[in-house]
């Protein structure tokens, strides 16, 4: 058996292949599976759980059978999705954990996360992080018409094209919107681990690095743009794989 993880499907209207190919996993390799572990980025966008898309629907579906053939589903928010609530959550029958949660994987402990906490040299980005994690902000936002909502995520999605047109411009896009170096290795020493999953960058890859005289490993998971991505441990060990349309 094996626990599967997976993040930045970025899930909309636009790329139905990549949904369908979402829900072909569902209902194949994750039904044998121990568990799945959704690190973020579920969907391009989210304005709140009575958003009524197709996408969202076929999600709670999918996962909501997941869930009653036996495998627990869990969630983390991602930067696209941090306003995807308990409603949502109830109905696709998955388990919202917090970013980062600590969890046990074949005797080994492990971080999992999203992923943009490491990236803290995008100062603008951790500004606006901040912002739109904050409750009050939340609430206001949430008490708006829909289509309000789905106007300022439509601008908030042209502002992130523009801030990363700015950023290759200057040559900085690809040290700012990676992770952090002394971030990542802060962030092991403050929990004592020796593993992290998460996703967020869209550059998979799995990195070995020493922090504090131990070799610590650093997993990223790769996005769903063009195929899917997924990450396989068991007790053996773990592997990092694409996924064919």
């Amino acid at each position: 058996m094996t626990t599967l993880f997976i993040s930045d499907l970025h899930l909309d209207a636009e790329r139905p292949q990549i949904t369908e190919l979402f829900g072909q996993f569902v209902r194949s390799e994750a039904r044998r599976s121990d568990a799945l572990y959704i690190l973020g980025d579920l969907f391009e966008a989210w304005v709140g759980d009575d958003d009524p898309s197709e996408a969202g629907e076929y999600v709670a579906r999918e996962l909501s059978a997941l869930q009653t053939s036996g495998v627990p589903v869990y969630f983390i928010r991602g930067n696209r999705d941090f306003l995807l609530g308990q409603e949502f959550a109830n109905r696709a029958r998955m388990t919202i954990l917090p970013d980062p949660a600590v969890v046990m994987l074949y005797g080994t402990p492990t971080l999992i996360m999203h992923g943009d906490l490491l990236c803290t040299d995008d100062v603008a980005y951790q500004q606006f992080r901040a912002q739109t994690r904050d409750p009050r902000w939340q609430a206001q936002f949430l008490s708006q018409p829909l289509q309000a909502r789905t106007a300022f995520a439509q601008q908030a999605r042209a502002a992130s094209k523009a801030h990363q047109s700015g950023l290759k411009q200057q040559g900085m896009m690809e040290s700012i919107t990676d992770v952090s170096p002394a971030t990542v290795e802060g962030t092991f020493s403050r929990y004592g681990l020796d593993r992290i999953i998460h996703g967020h960058t869209h550059r998979p890859a799995v990195h070995e690095l020493d922090v504090d005289g131990r070799t610590r490993e650093r997993i990223v998971l790769g996005d769903w743009y063009d195929q899917g991505s997924v990450l396989r441990v068991d007790a053996d060990g773990f592997e990092l794989r694409a996924l064919a349309p």
